[in-house]
């Protein structure tokens, strides 16, 4: 467990802002930041960033907190292991408390397939560069490909030894737990107690996560052997999705940013040998099809990709296939197909930086000449396929996402095909008709479906549907936001002044009230307490709280725009809630008790009934009794809120 006064050395240090920007691009808008959210799938940017509060909120999917829960959220971890992430950042030493059994007992499944791929790495790297046979057979590969030792270093390659087992018996010496060896694939399981090393006799390619994480690795074997697989990959496990994953991105995520575009190839020699040249914004998709989740991955840090493929037929179709899915998402795209015989890795070992910068600026093409080119001459002078290939294109320009670009790709289709421009439009709105119509027979996307503006966040882990939750959570809220701001009430000449928190400390001890929801209530003890204390300050507090839900509610209360009540008919912005204190507090807080009211009254309804159908005309009169003063108690309050907002039962 991390010490507090480290927790608050980590948190003054770290910078929303600069936590955030490693992961997605931001652009200013005002004194915020706006980016492309990386929780859900978006095609404009709702994500932003403010650096005066030091939080970060998505309003398409609902996310939001501080630092630590945007590295929590974004690399499944728990809130000490993104406390430490930040820590490394920061370069502030660590200093932790010995964990208690059950805390030790906590510690999930993730953390400990990311210590075993960490040792795994690091057994590897010291199997190439210090065991007879590692240095002799791996490094010698290495080297023979031409990577330089600092290079080697970098991408923390390795070798297993082509040993049954050697691997698994170092974990195991060193007090790996087998099911882990087991779960993150570096371990193979067989019968009668048959254990194997996945990867042996093979050089080793660690696969980093955006954080620098190892989650998986790949392996290359090296002697000549038609039984066995060139390349062996980790399988699928918690920690690695090979659809999620880009080789590379660890490594070349601050440059994407710095030149604005990104190099995409196939495979891990490709993305070294680039490295070595000068040439860092580059990532591989490991010789798998491109998928939409390594597209949006890049797309948090630019809008515009280089496809560089071998210049055969496979490296084309390729080419082609991948396009399409980068225009989906809204990506700028150019294509380059290397000579005939060269593949990345060879050619970038050939020109250094600049010369190979100039020769994609010369070379590269436009996606949608390449793809006209590459189908003009498949299609030749036949004009059944030349009609296919019409077809082929608008199915292309039909998908990107921004209007003003798919005009331009028209025009120049128009002009590539000698093809009218209203005969393409007229194309590409029978596709869109025929894709709308069927998007209106499914579901809706989960991933990318907005959140009630007055419901509670994802982040926070509430049970929607429990009893009085909307008025709590606007209580709470308005507690969280304006509790340290002052109430003046005017009697006359008098006025008594009185802080929001102690105004709803007061009404709910009034009435002996305690909120439904445990954190909710959590935060109003911790808040009477901790207002005792001189230097109190409540935004700072709760928003660094050690208590990562009431953490994520004070981001949420800070980062909301707008708020939805029975209050009000309709929304209205928030930014004037200072002004209108004095109408807002004391009216969530008779909202509040009002419910309270209303489903005391069902419950002495429900009991009255009762009472009637076994005729208990003693217990008849008590409750007539109580229903009484309920009713002369919700008349009073009707006055205050109106009749309007009343609920009649």
């Amino acid at each position: 467990m991390i010490d507090q006064n480290t927790i608050d050395r980590i948190i003054d240090a770290a910078q929303i802002q600069d936590v955030v920007g490693d992961y997605i691009a931001l652009k200013k808008r005002g004194t915020n930041l706006l980016g492309m959210c990386p929780f859900h799938n978006e095609k404009t940017p709702s994500f932003m960033v403010s650096p005066a509060k030091g939080i970060f909120k998505c309003f398409g999917c609902g996310k939001g907190g501080n630092a630590a829960h945007f590295v929590m959220s974004h690399e499944q971890i728990s809130y000490y292991e993104a406390l430490k992430v930040l820590a490394k950042k920061y370069n502030i030493e660590v200093h932790e408390r010995e964990l208690s059994p059950e805390e030790v007992a906590v510690r999930n499944d993730r953390e400990s397939m990311f210590l075993v791929n960490e040792f795994a790495q690091k057994h590897f790297s010291h199997t190439l560069h210090h065991h007879i046979d590692g240095k002799s057979i791996g490094l010698s590969y290495f080297r023979e490909r031409g990577f330089r030792d600092d290079i080697i270093l970098k991408f923390q390659l390795g070798y297993s030894l082509e040993i049954r087992d050697a691997f698994t018996q170092a974990a195991l010496k060193a007090g790996y737990n087998k099911d882990y060896l087991v779960k993150t694939g570096l371990t193979i399981e067989g019968d009668n107690n048959y254990i194997a090393d996945r990867f042996r006799g093979r050089v080793m390619f660690p696969v980093h996560s955006l954080s620098g994480k190892v989650v998986a690795f790949g392996g290359r074997i090296l002697k000549k052997d038609d039984k066995l697989a060139k390349y062996v990959n980790s399988p699928e496990s918690e920690i690695y999705h090979k659809s999620n994953e880009l080789y590379g991105i660890f490594f070349a995520k601050k440059s994407i940013l710095q030149q604005g575009r990104c190099f995409l190839v196939e495979g891990y020699t490709d993305v070294i040998s680039m490295h070595q040249s000068g040439i860092e914004n580059v990532v591989a998709s490991s010789g798998t099809a491109l998928t939409p989740q390594q597209i949006r991955l890049i797309h948090r840090f630019t809008e515009n990709v280089t496809v560089i493929y071998d210049g055969d037929k496979a490296g084309i179709k390729a080419a082609i296939r991948g396009i399409d899915l980068l225009l989906e998402e809204g990506m700028n795209i150019k294509v380059l197909l290397l000579p005939d015989g060269e593949d990345p890795d060879s050619f970038a070992r050939k020109l250094n930086a600049s010369d190979f910068i100039d020769y994609v600026e010369r070379e590269s093409s436009d996606f949608i000449r390449f793809k006209t080119k590459l189908l003009l001459d498949d299609a030749g002078n036949d004009p059944v396929k030349r009609a296919g290939l019409v077809l082929d294109i608008v199915r292309s320009i039909a998908i990107i996402p921004n209007q003003a670009i798919r005009s331009e790709y028209v025009k120049e289709c128009s002009t590539l095909l000698n093809v009218e421009e209203q005969m393409l439009y007229f194309e590409i709105n029978k596709l869109k008709i025929s894709e709308n119509e069927k998007l209106g027979t499914r579901k809706p996307d989960a991933e990318a479906k907005p959140t009630e503006l007055n419901t509670t966040s994802q982040n926070t882990q509430l049970t929607s549907n429990s009893k009085f939750h909307t008025e709590e959570y606007n209580l709470i809220h308005v507690l969280l936001k304006h509790g340290h701001e002052c109430l003046t009430f005017k009697d006359g000449n008098e006025s008594m002044s009185i802080t929001v928190a102690n105004f709803i400390f007061s009404e709910l001890e009034l009435d002996q009230l305690e909120m439904n929801e445990p954190i909710y209530q959590k935060i109003i003890d911790d808040y009477k307490v901790q207002q005792q204390q001189q230097d109190f300050d409540p935004n700072r507090y709760f928003l660094h709280h050690s208590d990562n839900d009431i953490s994520l509610i004070k981001a949420e209360s800070m980062s909301e725009k707008y708020q939805l009540s029975r209050i009000h008919s309709k929304l209205k912005k928030v930014e004037t809630d200072s002004e209108r204190l004095l109408e807002i507090v004391p009216r969530v807080v008779f909202e509040y008790k009002n419910s309270i009211l209303i489903d005391r009254i069902k419950q002495k309804l429900i009991e009255m009934k009762a009472a009637y159908e076994v005729k208990n005309n003693q217990r008849m009169d008590e409750l007539m009794k109580e229903m009484s003063q309920l009713e002369a108690v919700k008349k009073a309050l009707s006055k205050t809120l109106g009749e309007r907002i009343i609920i009649k039962i």
